[in-house]
């Protein structure tokens, strides 16, 4: 069994609880990366083998972790890893990474009727579009595997085949951490600045606010939309986290929204800015209790200049931007862009083969065509496309 490290649970054990994976039939892997296991220097063989598929579903333990959330602007005291399980982390040259896997069964954190399952659909759009974002240089958790569980699980579209995510991250540690430590005492607030590498709230703030608003407006350069910008799913290491209902924009549309329980928008396109800027704030909000206000204003009076400094790097010529007829073509052809970007129907007609037909080959064809996107020969020409909006308005669901 692979060793891991316990740093989060040892650190802060009152935020944590201990779990374990599901039983699962017939757990096997559909993907793997095998470059960043072996960056991680985890034998590929043996993640394959029995042995190595109970640890990749989480049949050896771990850790569920607790946090708070605004949640489409309603706070939550406690939500928590409700299908999701911390298996440990790993040193690497740059720190430590932590494992964790989505889908692996219910937890302690999990909703009443919750079957803290996933589908394998959302597993392998999680999995594919974060290598794209990491191919593009956008900081986001990696993904490590995908695996079918052997179960079917019931969602909007009836019964579906279950299916895992094992994801990597710097830090699982979210603005949604801070708020349930907020909520219990001071005391916990400052054992999570310590934990998460700052000497100070302020400086926690400041580091947080550059991270996340460069963030945005990288996210914002491409097209892309995550659809689900609670605070629980906001990192405070600035990697991008939780690709439930994401998906991306043609036309730089500040409506365009395609999440179904995004109902009022609010987390359309063009308002992810102000909606960072707002969490952002909930944060400071949060660290009151080892602060102050003053402190807190004086850090926050310079996110409009971060913004802007952001914008400007990040978005070269916006207007030009918003009056291209495809974000991606206009990006390769006057600013270096990809050739390729995981179009939404194109991805979703990927995901139906796997899904429904056991026909992973158009996925792997995608696959191949977002990680390699500024190499013409990693994908066919048709790829490079603008799909337009013929067959109607396009919706994601989070399905998990």
């Amino acid at each position: 069994m692979l060793a891991l490290n316990h740093s989060f649970a040892d650190a802060l054990p009152s935020m944590v609880a201990e779990a374990r994976g599901a039983d699962f039939p017939d757990p096997q892997i559909v993907v793997l990366n095998e470059s960043l296991a072996r960056e991680l220097g985890l034998d590929r063989e043996w993640l394959r083998s029995e042995d190595g598929l109970r640890w990749l579903t989480g049949a050896n333990g771990g850790h569920a972790t607790a946090y708070a959330g605004h949640q489409f602007g309603q706070f939550v005291p406690l939500l928590g890893d409700g299908r999701a399980l911390l298996l440990g982390d790993l040193p690497t040259a740059d720190g430590r990474v932590e494992i964790q896997l989505k889908g692996s069964g219910p937890t302690p954190f999990s909703k009443p009727g919750s079957d803290g399952r996933g589908a394998l659909g959302p597993m392998l759009r999680e999995y594919l579009v974060s290598e794209f974002m990491h191919a593009v240089g956008i900081s986001t958790t990696h993904s490590l595997a995908v695996l079918t569980t052997g179960e079917t699980v019931l969602r909007q579209q009836g019964y579906v085949p279950g299916g895992i995510v094992v994801r990597v991250a710097r830090s699982h540690l979210r603005i949604g951490s801070v708020q349930y430590a907020a909520v219990r005492s001071p005391e916990l607030v400052e054992k999570l600045i310590d934990v998460a590498g700052f000497e100070t709230p302020e400086d926690l703030l400041a580091t947080v606010m550059e991270r996340q608003l460069n963030l945005v407006a990288q996210w914002m350069r491409i097209g892309f939309i995550h659809g689900v910008m609670n605070t629980d799913n906001v990192a405070l290491s600035g990697e991008t986290i939780d690709y439930g209902p994401c998906a991306f924009t043609e036309k730089f549309k500040p409506s365009a929204v395609f999440s179904s329980i995004d109902t009022r928008g609010r987390y359309a396109f063009g308002n992810q800015p102000d909606i960072m800027a707002w969490n952002l704030t909930r944060l400071a909000e949060a660290l009151l209790p080892v602060s102050n206000e003053d402190a807190m204003r004086e850090v926050l009076a310079e996110m409009e200049p971060i913004w802007h400094r952001a914008w400007e790097k990040h978005v070269p010529a916006p207007q030009a931007l918003a009056a291209a007829d495809d974000m991606t073509t206009y990006n390769r052809e006057h600013h270096g862009g990809p050739l390729f970007i995981p179009r939404n129907r194109m991805l979703d007609r990927a995901i139906m083969s796997a899904e429904r037909d056991s026909d992973v080959q158009p996925y792997f064809e995608l696959l191949t065509a977002v990680t390699d996107p500024y190499n013409a020969e990693a994908g066919s020409t048709w790829m490079a496309e603008p799909e337009g909006d013929e067959g109607g308005p396009f919706v994601t669901y989070c399905g998990t």
